[in-house]
């Protein structure tokens, strides 16, 4: 079989190895991406997390594919940013039941300033807790990139949602380059990328094979991948254009196909299994887990959409003979030069 590893680093794919990749006969590719997992990671081990909206809808960005946009017509209300105490009530509530990673996201173009303190008590409360940290809050600037990273973020989350040439179509009011800006102010500051996206937006395979080599020919690979597949909410755009055409469900075999794919060209990576998985099979879920998915949101609810719950996700794993990861204490940030 042909190595596709890249010839010099391991950021040094190109657009053409990762479409032979998809394009290699499943069982090859399957195999290919359980290898290179296997290598890097404990292969009976998923990684739990948990994500919580602290600030719902009001969000003036126009992403085709969110209830939470202010051009969207789904009938969510704004919130405003919650109290803190709530926050560190649902981390724990979260850790209870196995969670290693508590996730948040508001609903932003960018942070003001005046909420910055506030993010800050969460960040540092969910540490305190044992738990990785993550948030993810739109644009930001260089010093809230610092200012979050002297707080002890583990991990910022900002996705590319999908590849260059596409980007276009699903948002206008942001470009895709301002995406990688924020990115690099984020590596900048010395906290972890999470970057991924959404298939099944009615793209092509170019377009996948483009969001990938967009994600692994970063000057580093993102420490987290979360892959998801799109859910079509009526009042989107896209949830009005996709939901009763055959473009609303990717695949199952392609979308398992995109998960091996970013395994293989990032193999340090966490995949995480995102969202899309409460309309899954399990027999899709247990394909993603042998194609080198190793993480996933467990709990009722993704931001505004549905989840598959704690006992359902607890189940599964059971039935595979998966085991919830048990994590090191959280990774300390590096402070700003």
């Amino acid at each position: 079989m042909a190595s596709y590893a890249p010839a010099s680093s391991g950021n040094g794919w190109t657009r053409d190895q990762i479409a032979e990749l998809f394009d290699l006969p499943f069982n090859d590719l399957m195999w290919q991406a359980q290898s290179v997992h296997r290598r890097h990671h404990a292969h009976g081990e998923i990684q739990l997390c948990t994500l919580l909206s602290i600030k719902t809808g009001g969000c003036v960005e126009d992403c085709g594919y969110c209830s939470q946009s202010t051009s969207a017509d789904s009938g969510l209300k704004a919130t405003k940013l919650m109290d803190v105490r709530a926050v560190l009530q649902a981390a724990a509530q979260a850790k209870d039941t196995g969670s290693k990673r508590f996730c948040m996201g508001a609903a932003w173009r960018n942070p003001k300033d005046r909420d910055m303190p506030a993010i800050v008590e969460m960040v540092e409360g969910v540490r305190q807790m044992g738990m990785e940290t993550c948030m993810t809050l739109g644009m930001l600037s260089r010093k809230q990139a610092q200012t979050l990273a002297i707080a002890g973020l583990d991990y910022y989350n900002h996705n590319i949602d999908t590849s260059p040439e596409n980007y276009g179509n699903i948002i206008t009011t942001r470009t895709f380059q301002e995406r990688l800006d924020t990115i690099e102010e984020v590596r900048r500051a010395g906290i972890n990328v999470c970057s991924g996206g959404i298939v099944g937006m009615g793209e092509a395979r170019t377009d996948r094979v483009g969001f990938i080599h967009a994600l692994a020919t970063l000057p580093e690979h993102p420490g987290s991948v979360p892959i998801n597949a799109l859910v079509p909410v009526k009042g989107t755009v896209l949830g009005d254009m996709l939901a009763d055409t055959p473009l609303a469900k990717i695949d199952d075999i392609e979308f398992v196909r995109t998960i091996a794919v970013a395994r293989i060209t990032m193999p340090m990576s966490m995949v995480r299994l995102s969202a899309g998985r409460e309309s899954m099979s399990e027999a899709t879920q247990a394909l993603c887990f042998m194609a080198g998915a190793n993480s996933i949101f467990t709990g009722d609810k993704l931001l505004t959409t549905g989840n598959s719950g704690d006992d359902a996700d607890a189940a599964l794993l059971a039935k595979l003979g998966l085991k919830p990861m048990v994590s090191e204490e959280p990774m300390r940030a590096c402070k700003p030069a």
